[in-house]
């Protein structure tokens, strides 16, 4: 198309000019479509030659273009780790026999396998200490048998498990040896979004490999795997299976991550991963090399992050903090006065962003320290004073349940539920504590509002806006009362509760 038009042009020059003419009216038909571009002749020599980068000494950093030298020096020390295991048998799932859950797991549970396996997982590792400490994932070693660490002069080690930690799925080795190449480590506070950063390890196999790309966020909890405790470093460095332990490290060569996880619809990179900070990988591991274990402060709560809507129906000037879901009976919190529904704004005279930063901290400190708490209660600010006890890790994870199919249930249309009122039988079953009073979820519109914000078959409805509803027509009141505005719930799933704020149909 382009071609077409400049002859055309040119031939009209011709007409209008001559023919003596006609080639300096195409030469300047090229000349104005490469202005169209924004280069002319000139700038297209200069676009060619690289603006020199100024080093911290005003140099032209050539080296900018490589970070050879920096692979050369740290990646020998991260090595291919290969753990061996028996495949675990699946198991029957324990609410199978219950005709209240089988009709909503159906046939897509796994049938129990009779027949173990081995199998042989492959992961990456680092080494932190001359002496054969090596850092790595929880889930890379996870019930392996035999433990294999290869070195990149293909040098193999048997290994053992000096201690491993599932909440922040780190865990740390020792081989037998001394003299081995070590991976400084540095401080991951310091590290800033736009970073450059280097992944290192085995991915799918393949020989260690490198791949480059920036920090592209910090803090990220990403709810995959158990993330207990997780503060991740976000990167678009290239990480696949395999790289899970490896090194995330910085342009001075210094590890400021354990790369451990992606995000992907197909189990491929696709330029969203997360690594460990280093800072929270050394406490780990110098209480798991000390100790075997590691110990974590416990306030004794449930929170969750406040939203606008939060902040709008709680009437709060800044959108941060975190919301109190419930207080544990006997814990730290409830010693020291808080409450549900008090947002937690500051912890030791510095600001709480969100609920994952809160837990970090409370984490992070150990048991029986005391803190001070920063709290807005109704609108108004006190501070309170708690000593931390220790936690203590859930012995295994609550199923969760689908719809009752009971009958007798009220239709609310503006959330998009039927409900009914709880009894003591389906309390049971739904392991809910004996006294909890609500109105069950026992249908959802899938496009209704409630199915929006989160809620299923199941939840117990416990309070709108603060006021404990009982019947279909508390709640219908409740909605009313709140007219145009989102309405904050108190939900109860399964013995955990938490708030959700849910705007009603007009």
């Amino acid at each position: 198309m382009i071609k077409n038009s400049q002859d055309s042009f040119a031939q009209r020059m011709g007409r209008l000019f001559g023919p003596r003419r006609t080639l300096l009216a195409f030469v300047v038909t090229l000349s104005l479509a490469g202005c169209s571009r924004g280069e002319t002749p000139s700038s297209q020599q200069a676009a060619q030659q690289p603006a020199p980068v100024e080093s911290a000494g005003g140099t032209a950093a050539a080296a900018q273009n490589s970070y050879a030298d920096v692979v050369a020096r740290v990646a020998p020390a991260v090595v291919t780790v290969r753990a061996e295991r028996r495949a675990r048998a699946a198991q029957q799932h324990p609410f199978m026999d219950d005709p209240f859950f089988r009709e909503f797991f159906g046939e897509r549970l796994p049938r129990p396998d009779q027949t173990p396996r081995r199998q042989e997982g492959l992961g990456s590792g680092v080494i932190v200490s001359a002496d054969g400490h090596i850092l790595t994932n929880h889930h890379v070693v996870d019930g392996a048998e035999q433990i294999e660490v290869e070195l990149t002069d293909r040098r193999v080690f048997s290994a053992k498990i000096v201690g491993s930690d599932q909440p922040s799925d780190l865990a740390v080795l020792k081989v037998d040896t001394g003299g081995l190449p070590v991976l400084p480590l540095g401080n991951s506070d310091q590290v800033r979004v736009g970073d450059v950063v280097l992944a290192i390890g085995n991915p799918l196999g393949i020989g260690q490999t490198v791949t480059s790309g920036i920090v592209s966020a910090k803090g990220r909890s990403t709810g995959l795997g158990d993330g207990s405790f997780a503060d991740f470093i976000q990167t678009d460095a290239a990480i696949n299976r395999g790289n899970s332990g490896g090194a995330l490290v910085n342009t001075a060569g210094q590890l400021v991550g354990i790369n451990s996880q992606i995000l992907s619809p197909t189990g491929g990179n696709i330029g969203i991963g997360f690594a460990i900070p280093s800072n929270m990988a050394k406490s780990v591991m110098d209480q798991l090399v000390k100790t075997g274990k590691v110990r974590r402060g416990q306030l004794g709560v449930t929170v969750q992050s406040v939203t606008s809507e939060i902040a709008q129906s709680l009437e709060l000037k800044e959108i941060r903090g975190a919301l109190v879901n419930s207080v544990v009976p006997g814990g730290a919190a409830e010693r020291a006065g808080l409450r549900q529904g008090d947002v937690i704004v500051g912890l030791d005279g510095q600001p709480v962003t969100d609920h994952n930063e809160l837990r970090n901290r409370i984490a992070g400190t150990q048991p029986d320290t005391e803190v001070t708490l920063t709290v807005i209660r109704d609108g108004r600010e006190q501070q309170l004073r708690a000593r931390l006890g220790e936690y203590q890790p859930p012995a295994g994870e609550a199923a969760e349940g689908g719809g009752s199919g009971g009958q007798g249930g009220g239709s609310t249309g503006r959330l998009g539920v039927t409900v009914r009122p709880l009894t003591p039988e389906i309390a049971q079953q739904l392991n809910l504590r004996a006294g909890t009073q609500g109105l069950v979820v026992e249908q959802l519109d899938p496009a209704g509002p409630a199915a929006d914000a989160g809620l299923r078959g199941g939840d117990v409805i416990e309070q709108v806006n603060r006021q404990q509803v009982r019947t279909a027509d508390d709640l219908a009141a409740a909605l009313q009362r709140a007219g145009a505005r989102p309405v904050l719930l108190l939900v109860n799933r399964r013995g955990t509760t938490f708030f959700v704020t849910v705007r009603p149909r007009q």
